[in-house]
């Protein structure tokens, strides 16, 4: 007892068996007591008669440690566990012995009280041996046995030779060891035991497969639920390590490249041990791991979107950001860590992608606004395949490519909700402009309209974004705003009609009822190519809508048109009237009036933008030479002579050249006005009737609309009459106008001798002739003239 008796233990307070008492104060299992007690009756009393229901043996005591794996050595023969049956106590500190789930919770209070009993017990000893250590001396050296055994002066013989011992034989751990492997993230070291402990099961249960947990009386069912709770514990470990190394590098305790290759080990693990298991009782932990980064994947995502601003736009793309994020950590840090076979960066990239459909899918069923279901199809169709999708490896997937974001009807869906809104938005909008520029337009304030350009930018902000999300759904967007465009033009084109119909317009400054008229018809243009370009980029179907646009403009295009000439031809009238008049062959004051006011006007007209304003300059040339031509075939000329027939040329052949330089600088490009003048000129020239049957026939040629009647009208004018070449001539005109290509009327804007009328020929009746076909009953009705009367005479004068 020298160690008790430095301790200052008195020799009397010793028990001799060996056993030591306990005090209450100092005894760390004095909370298990009561179970103590149940079990002291198998126990029985110590040699010195004491009771062990307050005593505890240093065997006990030795192996208090629950972590100890070791035997005690000097446990006696008698003590439990050599075939007698163990306390609960015994059970839980005995070595070598696998404690159970049930032991875990009184395990962790007794490790508290003993570390505070053994603070306290130490404290106390340090006291002691501290105080006794100050009035001894020195401990002599003792012989050894060696020196005690040989006699002086005798070599001491040689050791005995080591024996080799034994290996150590492994001793299972116990759940509560195994249990703080998975705490400390030791994962496949513990996956390892658990195995072991299952295969353990499985042998007690009769060699089958590994099945539901037994009753709790039994052994075996006791083991199972260990094992059940350990893969339950693991598993949480593995899952809440998933979620950690998503969140970025270094966060979360045992998250780093080490944690993951073990979590990917005990994968491989246990696969193969689903192999043993069989189909029924596998585990099937790498479906498992593939539902828990799809959990995590949701949580990341559903995090990011909510706090983004901009609507649905800024929630795609603060998805796009974290997922791309995200995706860089799997492909640089954590897919790298787990073994090649599992396919680490497919089973993220489709976790990944199953969570942001079932958000799409989510988002997609509510009841969005246009904007957001652009935004959404945008980033379906063209974001997240390019910019998500085409930075990843896709080779990576196992199972192929990825499925879509959203299915085809809900695809359908959405594109058919956004056809609809913009049917009705675009309607109601176009009208609404529509009305509010046509409010201006009988004002006499300056004012400019923006109606094109409006209507414009209304259906351009859907026909650009549509085709950047799909070919179909552009075209289908494109149909849809170009039968939008052909309902508003044709509105346009009645509200133009009710605006020149009006007769307050008429009340208007003529600059300024000019101007709105330049202004109307500059809005044909750019809806006109709008039209177009909806048509090409539409389905065959627009066809018909872009025929009724085009309609439409042309009805507006032509009443401005109109409306415009004969504001100007009202001016020109005057010099007209001039033409043509024995004054005209000598004097140029009628044709330089012509010339100089519409020079004057063409800088108004300017303002029109080209296409219109070409077409207007092409009329005013048609027009001006149709008004000079006129008053030619009325008649007012009579050429009886050579010398009269060569002036009336040379004059018509000065005024045509005038006409042809001025139209040139306005830019016409109806060219083929030029020569008319020239040939009319020609045809009362020249003398030979050869001559003037081919220029006749040049004429008939280059102006179909020309007739027989406009031909004999020259023939009056240059005095040939009833004559055999007069008849030769006509023939030809005849001849021409029975051919199957004069007989084509040429277009509207290609016709001239259409607008010039020409006077009937009088008729001359031979009246004997006429009276005698009509029968007497007609001949006393008609008037006959009467006598006239006789002025009265003059009386006489009587003579004188």
């Amino acid at each position: 007892m020298p160690i008790l008796k430095s301790l200052g233990v008195a020799d009397s307070k010793v028990p001799r068996a060996g056993t030591l008492p306990l005090r209450s104060s100092q005894n760390p299992f004095e909370e298990v007591s009561g179970l103590e007690e149940e079990e002291a009756g198998e126990l029985g009393a110590l040699p010195n008669g004491t009771s062990c229901r307050r005593r505890a043996t240093l065997e006990k005591l030795a192996g208090l440690s629950p972590f100890r794996l070791g035997k005690t050595p000097g446990r006696r023969a008698g003590s439990p566990g050599d075939g007698q049956p163990r306390s609960f106590l015994g059970r839980v500190l005995s070595p070598g012995i696998r404690r159970s789930s049930a032991d875990f919770g009184l395990l962790a209070r007794l490790q508290g009280i003993r570390a505070q009993g053994d603070e306290e017990a130490a404290g106390e000893a340090a006291g002691r041996l501290a105080f006794l250590r100050l009035g001894r001396a020195p401990k002599p050296r003792r012989a050894s046995l060696a020196e005690r055994v040989v006699p002086a002066g005798e070599a001491a013989p040689e050791p005995p030779p080591k024996v080799p011992e034994p290996p150590k034989v492994k001793e299972p751990l116990s759940v509560l060891e195994i249990l703080s492997l998975i705490q400390q993230r030791e994962l496949a070291r513990a996956d390892e035991h658990i195995l072991e402990l299952e295969a353990e099961e499985l042998a007690s249960s009769g060699g089958g497969a590994p099945g539901p947990p037994k009753a709790e009386g039994t052994g075996g069912g006791r083991r199972a639920r260990d094992v059940a709770l350990l893969y339950e514990a693991l598993q949480r470990e593995m899952w809440a390590l998933v979620r950690e190394t998503l969140a970025g590098p270094g966060l979360g305790a045992g998250s780093g490249a080490g944690a993951v290759a073990q979590l990917g080990q005990v994968l491989v693990q246990e696969e193969a041990a689903d192999g043993r298991r069989g189909p029924e009782a596998a585990r099937k932990l790498r479906a498992r791991w593939a539902e828990a980064v799809a959990r995590a994947a949701r949580e990341r995502l559903e995090a990011a979107a909510p706090g983004a601003p901009g609507g649905l736009a800024g929630q795609l793309e603060a998805l796009r950001g974290r997922l791309l994020e995200d995706m860089g950590v799997v492909r640089g840090r954590l897919a790298p860590s787990y073994p090649a076979g599992l396919g680490a960066f497919g089973i993220y990239l489709r976790g990944y992608h199953d969570a942001l459909a079932e958000w799409s899918g989510a988002a997609a069923r509510r009841r969005l606004p246009l904007a957001d279901r652009y935004a959404l199809l945008h980033w379906h169709n063209q974001v997240y395949p390019r910019e998500v999708l085409g930075l990843v490896d896709m080779v990576a997937l196992e199972n192929g490519e990825l499925g879509p974001l959203l299915s085809p009807g809900t695809l359908r869906g959405l594109e058919d909700e956004c056809v609809t809104d913009v049917k009705a938005q675009t309607r109601a909008a176009l009208l609404r402009v529509l009305q509010e520029d046509g409010e201006h337009w009988g004002s006499t304030e300056d004012w400019s309209s923006n109606l094109a350009q409006d209507v414009c930018e209304l259906l351009e902000e859907h026909t650009e974004r549509a085709p950047r999300i799909s070919q179909e759904f552009g075209e289908r967007m494109a149909h849809c705003c170009l039968g939008g465009l052909a309902e508003f033009l044709q509105s346009f084109q009645q509200r133009v009609e009710r605006f020149h119909e009006n007769p307050g317009v008429r009340e208007l400054p003529p600059d300024t009822y000019i101007s709105r008229t330049i202004s109307l018809v500059n809005c044909g243009p750019p809806l006109r190519a709008l039209a177009e370009r909806l048509a090409r980029v539409g389905p065959p179907e627009s066809e018909p809508a872009r025929e009724a646009a085009a309609s439409a403009l042309d009805r507006v295009t032509r009443l401005c048109h109109r409306i415009l000439t004969d504001l100007l031809f009202q001016e020109l009238q005057p010099h007209f009237s001039k033409l043509m008049r024995r004054k005209w062959l000598s004097s140029s004051e009628a044709l330089d009036g012509i010339v100089g006011t519409l020079g004057a006007k063409a800088l108004a007209l300017r303002r029109m933008q080209d296409e219109p304003y070409q077409a207007l300059v092409a009329e005013l040339h048609r027009r001006a030479l149709v008004e000079y031509v006129r008053p030619l075939f009325r008649g007012r000329l009579r050429c009886g002579s050579a010398r009269t027939r060569s002036r009336v040329a040379g004059r018509l052949r000065e005024d045509a050249a005038q006409l042809e330089r001025l139209f040139r600088r306005l830019e016409s490009q109806a060219s083929w006005l030029d020569a008319v003048v020239p040939r009319l000129a020609e045809v009362l020239r020249l003398e030979d009737t050869p001559s003037i049957q081919m220029e006749v026939g040049v004429l008939v040629r280059d102006y179909p609309d020309i007739r027989q009647k406009h031909v004999a009208t020259l023939l009056d004018i240059r005095g040939l009459r009833h004559t055999a070449a007069r008849q030769e001539i006509l023939a030809v005109t005849r001849d021409l106008e029975l051919c199957e290509v004069a007989a084509l009327s040429p277009p509207r804007d290609r016709a001239f001798f259409a607008d010039i009328p020409v006077p009937r020929p009088p008729i001359c009746l031979s009246l004997p002739l006429f009276l005698g076909r009509l029968p007497l009953s007609r001949l006393a009705c008609l008037p006959w003239p009467r006598p006239p009367t006789p002025s009265p005479l003059r009386r006489p004068q009587a003579r004188r």
